[in-house]
């Protein structure tokens, strides 16, 4: 318990010292068994030290002293969806609360490869969405599939095993960001070619990254809007109706030639006519 509320008040004064919060913003959690350690609402991530933090339940009940952040529901939607899940951490990076406060999202896929590996196909943008239920509603479809996410007129959330990992894919994120915007003056960010995804996608099934790390390759379709071509589902052909003309190819048989194919169709049509 003591090591855990030493990675988070020390997660919290980083958040601060990076530039990515100010006032009261942001907030970090850590997964204890049953309970959670956060951060305190309504005080600078700056003054946080292991006496300040709170512990709630999957609730988020209080237990001692102590007052929740708002934002406490879009922590406990993650740890629900996902058991590897040991921290979460929130903020507004300059960068890429610009990008979740504007049109467009030209972080939407990494550019970078090894961002690619660590963060996966897609860092979605949600729409804006009211504190409480309607922004837990909105993260909820994301949490299985994604590790960080940016939140429309919000900023960044994301998670991980522990608070380095989850502060790890923040960082990265604004890291994306700051390239992205930078990149706009010289005509925008170059996609990685699409033969590049999909190896980059299998390495990060295979780095013991968490779960959604683990489906990378099973939901590479999902997040990317096109199929994938990698370990492709064999297809069972139905055999024509009895009445077809339909060519067909008997088991172990061999695939015609397109060409020949297409002559035979071209044949069949001048005959016809």
């Amino acid at each position: 318990m003591k090591q855990l509320r030493s990675e988070v008040s020390a997660a919290s004064r980083h958040l601060h010292a990076a530039g990515w919060v100010a006032n009261h913003d942001g907030n970090v959690s850590a997964r204890d068994v049953q309970r959670f350690i956060c951060t305190p609402t309504s005080t600078s991530k700056r003054l946080i030290q292991e006496r300040d933090l709170i512990e709630v339940d999957a609730k988020g009940v209080v237990h001692g002293q102590g007052k929740v952040f708002g934002e406490i529901g879009l922590h406990l939607a993650i740890y629900e969806r996902r058991p590897d899940v040991g921290a979460v951490v929130h903020a507004h990076p300059p960068y890429a609360t610009a990008i979740a406060s504007s049109r467009g999202n030209p972080i939407e896929q990494p550019f970078i490869a090894e961002a690619l590996v660590s963060l996966g196909a897609k860092i979605p943008k949600l729409a804006y969405a009211r504190p409480g239920q309607a922004a837990k509603d909105a993260l909820a479809p994301w949490c299985d599939l994604v590790d960080a996410v940016l939140l429309g007129n919000h900023g960044v959330i994301a998670w991980g095993k522990d608070c380095e990992t989850a502060l790890l894919r923040l960082e990265l994120v604004e890291h994306l960001a700051k390239i992205a915007v930078a990149a706009a003056a010289l005509g925008g960010v170059e996609a990685l070619p699409a033969s590049a995804i999909e190896p980059l996608l299998a390495a990060r099934a295979k780095a013991g990254l968490g779960r959604a790390a683990d489906r990378a390759v099973e939901t590479a379709s999902q997040l990317l809007g096109r199929a994938s071509t990698i370990s492709p589902t064999p297809v069972v052909a139905c055999a024509p109706a009895p009445h077809s003309n339909v060519p067909t190819i008997p088991p172990g048989g061999k695939l015609p030639r397109l060409e020949d194919v297409v002559r035979e169709e071209i044949v069949r049509a001048l005959r016809g006519s």
